[in-house]
Formats: structure tokens, C-alpha cells, sequence
């Protein structure tokens, strides 16, 4: 097959899966929206949760985004650097984008800065964004897909920490974040944050956070326990489905973490909503590929 064939068929390969995770939640999230419903005991918790339920079984049967917002679209890329792709893996994902876009479809979510323009097609300016990791000696790429919605996006927020607040002020910045603007979101959130030397690393790793499985842990036993009482002292706020009240506020915390400079503690918060659109997907040298979030997607 030769090359131009081989960038038409990821193209066509990206555009689906893109307008597939509009309409159905990754597996890990599906079950963990079962068992927080499960362990509801408040009446108006429930019955919201049954809705949730019922909204993605609706989305799945007739194939429809599972949100209005289906959001800004984002790729993180774990690229080997001998991918045969490598080169076209952009200009692939702009037009996997405007491929999703009328076959989602997908709201027109793209609104040029200082244009104050809706371009209509859901590209833009560096839009849709691409985040790189580049692995030498591998030919594989693995991608992650996420819908950046407006509601999930709002609570973000980063910040740089004098060395003295410690990770109790991580902490601290943590509540500050979901208890003004959490609600905001459409809870239970899964919660991603990024602790490193600044503003933008911090930002950073706070959204490969939320690419996480729900019920992944960090490698480091202090960032796990960290991870385990920030979703327990979340929780314990009571927000709820929607923020109606109920048993939990989050889905879970994931932490992403880097070595950092002795004199600032940089930290950053990012959001995901109950309906968190995210996806991920292996491709290998020979465009054979395995869908690693969902259960059941064909081309």
C-alpha cells in the first residue's frame, strides 16, 4: 500500500474514533459512574445519576454526542520516532478533525482569539491542539483523543507556590479550585493535577493527569496517598452528580508530577465532567491498531 493510501486510511481511522468518543465514555469511567450510583443514598443523587445512565445509553443507540459541548478538540501524542507517519501525524489530525466534525457531528467550537469568529469547522489556529512526546527506537504511536468542553475546562487554573506552603498548599490550591468553580464542571469530576517548577509545566502535566485511567495510581507512594486523601477530603465536600449533593464530589485525583526547582512548588489544576470524552489508541508501523479505552469500536 503505498504511502498516500496509508494517510488516507489513518485519516478516516482518526475522524471516526474522534466522533466515537463524542458519544460514548471510556470504559473506566462508565464503571466508575456505576459505582458511585451504586453507593448513592441520597434520593435526587440517584435519580441524577439514572439520568446520566440513561443519557449514554440514549447517546450509544442513536448515535448521537453524548454532550452539546462537544468541546475544543486536544491530542496528546506518544510518537516513536520512527513512526513511518511522523511528519503527516498533523496535518492527519487537522483532517481527522474536519472529518469528525460532519460525522459526529460536532458542535463548532473553534473561535479565533481577538477574531471573535466561529471558523466552522472546528480548526483553527493551532487548533486542534497537539501535545508531542517523542520516543527514540520505537515505530509506534499511541494518541490520546479528549474533547475539551467548556463546563470541564472553566475550573482550570495554575499557580507557583513559595517553597514554605509545601504540599499543603498544593492541597489547599486543590480545594480552592473544585470548592469555587468545581460545581461549574458538572460533577463527579475526575480531578488531574500537575505539581512541578512552574506555571506551564505544572499546567501541563495537570491535563496528561486527566488522561489517566480513573483508577490508575502514581508511581510514588507519597503522590498516591496524596492522590487517595485529596479525592477522600474532596468527597467529603458532598457535591454530588451536577452538584446537586450527594455522597462524592469526584470520580478520583490523579497527580503527574516532574522534579522541580528547590524554590517553587508549581501546581496546577485541571477538570474533567462526569461525561469526561476521552480516548486512546495504539497505532503501529504497519497501521494495524488497538483501541485501549473502549470496548467495542470498529472502523
Amino acid at each position: 500500500m503505498d504511502k498516500q493510501a496509508n494517510i488516507t486510511d489513518l485519516t478516516t481511522l482518526m475522524a471516526r474514533f474522534t466522533s466515537y468518543i463524542g458519544k460514548r465514555l471510556p470504559t473506566d469511567v462508565t464503571e466508575k459512574l456505576g459505582e458511585l450510583r451504586t453507593k448513592e443514598v441520597n434520593f435526587l443523587a440517584k435519580e441524577v445519576y439514572e439520568s446520566m445512565r440513561a443519557n449514554q445509553e440514549a447517546a450509544d443507540t442513536l448515535d448521537r454526542p453524548s454532550c452539546q459541548d462537544t468541546g475544543v478538540i486536544q491530542y496528546f501524542l506518544t510518537a516513536g520516532a520512527r513512526f513511518p507517519l511522523l511528519g503527516e501525524l498533523e496535518s492527519i489530525l487537522l483532517n481527522a478533525t474536519l472529518g469528525a466534525t460532519k460525522e459526529g457531528p460536532l458542535r463548532h467550537n473553534a473561535v479565533e482569539t481577538f477574531v471573535e469568529k466561529n471558523t466552522g469547522t472546528n480548526t483553527g489556529s493551532k487548533i486542534p491542539w497537539l501535545d508531542w512526546d517523542i520516543v527514540p527506537d520505537d515505530d509506534s504511536v499511541t494518541i490520546d483523543v479528549y474533547m475539551a468542553g467548556g463546563g470541564c475546562t472553566l475550573p482550570g487554573k495554575a499557580t507557583v507556590l513559595m517553597p514554605g506552603q509545601g504540599y499543603e498548599g498544593v492541597a489547599e490550591f486543590v480545594f480552592d479550585v473544585v470548592t469555587s468553580r468545581g460545581v461549574n464542571a458538572c460533577p463527579p469530576l475526575l480531578v488531574g493535577v500537575g505539581v512541578s517548577t512552574s506555571a506551564e509545566t505544572a499546567a501541563r502535566l495537570s491535563k496528561k493527569a486527566i488522561l489517566r485511567p480513573v483508577n490508575s495510581r502514581h508511581p510514588s507512594d507519597n503522590a498516591a496517598l496524596m492522590e487517595e486523601l485529596l479525592t477522600e477530603g474532596l468527597n467529603e465536600l458532598g457535591l454530588g452528580p451536577q452538584g446537586l449533593t450527594g455522597n462524592n464530589s469526584v470520580m478520583g485525583v490523579n497527580i503527574e508530577s516532574s522534579a522541580r526547582h528547590p524554590s517553587t512548588i508549581g501546581v496546577a489544576v485541571s477538570t474533567g465532567c462526569w461525561a469526561h470524552r476521552r480516548g486512546r489508541i495504539k497505532i503501529n508501523a504497519d497501521f494495524s491498531w488497538e483501541v485501549l479505552s473502549h470496548e467495542g469500536f470498529t472502523l
